[in-house]
């Protein structure tokens, strides 16, 4: 398949992930036993997004040189659009996470060790999955309408109220199996994964929850990966465009968890994006909508969408 990526770019791409993962791991990993606060994880926040930013001005300079300025424009926004669309898609998950460690009574300091963890094994999932992807698309192009009506289908599902995540009192099918086929403490063992007892090694519930976060954002993948085929088919930009929207996943979490409550209605304004992407990739043959339209599309649809919460906030304080 045709891509814009070439060894300088794969290379520049590698070594910013890893020279940025490398600090970020450094810096936060004194403050695991203290917690990341939300100033630090805003802070944080802006500091990734800078650096997204950073690396699509990058990404347009050298193509620009190179390829000239129609490719660099063209796959400049296609950049920004996927990171745009991946990092909203990402805030349904980071809602998960929170979900997840009230469950398993995870408290903030050892949240950040899951979440090391979490986004570093999301990353390899991701990159496997995204190349299995751009594979499956350069060899059978009529999987993007597969891809077109599962987003519809997922979109007009998740709109749908449902009371099965509330229902926190009962166990997931995945976590009862995990239960019954892994030794497990009763309770938790500081940040330990695992301790051994009487010659055994048993998982504690921060294992569980690790398991829980990395199963919870493949399953997350699923719809955003082909969500992000809508924008381009260029493993480079959907690879680069994917990973620094998940790099920045730890601190928006920090960052969103002590107001979850305030987004109650964000869950349709993604719901929204996703029938709009996926109806996008059905209509492939007839009408190519374009990468600018694209952006604008999604960014709208979260402008509105938290406008109206914040609106229906307001309105509830008001009654208090």
């Amino acid at each position: 398949m045709h891509s814009v990526g070439n060894p300088l770019l794969w290379g520049s791409f590698i070594v910013v992930v890893v020279i940025m993962l490398l600090v970020d791991l450094r810096l936060q990993g004194r403050r695991d036993r203290a917690g990341m606060t939300v100033r630090q994880a805003a802070l944080w926040s802006v500091v990734w997004v800078a650096l997204s930013l950073l690396f699509s001005a990058a990404l347009w300079w050298y193509l620009r040189e190179h390829a000239g300025p129609a490719v660099a424009s063209s796959q400049t926004l296609a950049f920004l659009t996927g990171y745009v669309l991946e990092k909203a898609l990402a805030v349904d998950n980071v809602f998960v996470w929170l979900m997840l460690f009230n469950y398993f009574a995870i408290p903030a300091a050892l949240q950040q060790r899951v979440l090391v963890y979490g986004v570093l094994g999301a990353i390899v999932l991701r990159t496997a999955m995204i190349f299995a992807g751009s594979w499956l698309v350069s060899e059978f192009s009529w999987i993007l309408y597969l891809f077109g009506a599962f987003l519809v289908i997922t979109g007009v599902r998740m709109a749908i109220p449902s009371d099965e995540a509330a229902d926190s009192s009962t166990e997931k099918p995945v976590v009862r199996w995990l239960r019954r086929h892994i030794r497990m403490t009763g309770s938790l063992e500081g940040e330990r994964f695992f301790v051994k007892r009487q010659g055994l090694r048993y998982a504690t519930p921060l294992f569980l929850a690790l398991i829980m976060v990395e199963f919870s954002d493949v399953i997350f993948a699923v719809d955003s990966i082909p969500a992000i085929f809508a924008v381009t088919t260029d493993p480079f930009i959907v690879l680069t465009s994917n990973l620094f929207a998940i790099l920045g996943l730890r601190a928006m979490y920090f960052m969103l968890a002590g107001v979850a409550e305030r987004f109650s209605l964000l869950k349709y304004g993604l719901a929204v994006i996703l029938v709009f992407i996926g109806i996008k990739m059905l209509l492939l043959e007839v009408y190519h909508i374009p990468t600018a339209v694209s952006l604008t599309v999604v960014a709208a649809i979260l402008l509105i969408t938290l406008g109206i919460n914040h609106l229906k906030n307001r309105q509830m304080t008001h009654k208090l």
